[in-house]
C-alpha cells in the first residue's frame, strides 16, 4: 500500500502532466496559426505523450491501492513571442518535470517506498531523453533564426515525428 502522501505527490504529478499536454497543444495551436504544420506535429505529439505519462502514473496509482484524485489543471498561456520562446519555454517545463519528478523519487526512498522508486526509474530515464531532445531543438531554432529556407527544413524535419504509445503504459 502507498502511503497518502506519495499518493499526493503521483496525484499533483498527474495534474503535471495533464498541465503539460494542454500546454503542448497551445505550442502546436501557435504553430498551426503560422502554417508550422510540422512544428505543429512536434507538439501535438509531445501533448499525446504528456497524457501517456499521466495515464502510466493513474495505472500504478491504482495497482498500489492510492487514491485517485483528480486535481485541477490551469490553462495553458496561448499568446508567445516567437518560435525561439516557445522552444524555451518547453525546455523550461521540461526542467520543471524532471525536479517534481526528483520530489517524488526522494520522498519514496525517505519512506523506504521501493515499488514506487522503481516505478519512477522509467520517467527519470524519460526526462533526460526530454530535456536532451528540447535543448537541442532550442540549439536549432536559435540557428534557425529568421531564415525562411531553414525553417522550412526545420519544419519538415519535425514533422516526421510520429506518436508511438509506450507498450507498458
Amino acid at each position: 500500500m502507498i502511503s497518502e502522501k506519495i499518493a499526493k505527490l503521483i496525484n499533483e504529478q498527474i495534474a503535471h502532466e495533464q498541465y503539460a499536454a494542454q500546454y503542448y497543444l497551445s505550442m502546436s495551436a501557435w504553430f498551426s496559426g503560422k502554417d508550422l504544420d510540422g512544428i505543429a506535429n512536434y507538439f501535438r505529439v509531445q501533448s499525446k505523450e504528456e497524457l501517456m505519462h499521466a495515464d502510466k502514473m493513474f495505472d500504478y496509482l491504482n495497482d498500489v491501492g492510492g487514491e485517485i484524485i483528480i486535481g485541477e489543471i490551469a490553462k495553458p498561456p496561448h499568446q508567445f513571442e516567437n518560435a525561439i520562446d516557445i522552444f524555451q519555454k518547453a525546455l523550461d517545463h521540461e526542467r520543471i518535470v524532471t525536479k517534481s519528478i526528483f520530489n517524488i523519487v526522494k520522498n519514496a526512498n525517505d519512506e523506504g517506498d521501493f515499488a514506487t522508486t522503481s516505478f519512477l526509474q522509467w520517467f527519470i530515464n524519460e526526462q533526460v531523453e526530454e530535456e536532451a531532445s528540447a535543448s537541442q531543438l532550442v540549439t536549432k531554432i536559435k540557428m534557425v533564426n529568421d531564415n525562411p529556407s531553414a525553417l522550412y527544413l526545420f519544419d519538415q524535419e519535425l514533422s516526421q515525428r510520429v506518436f508511438t504509445p509506450d507498450p507498458t503504459a
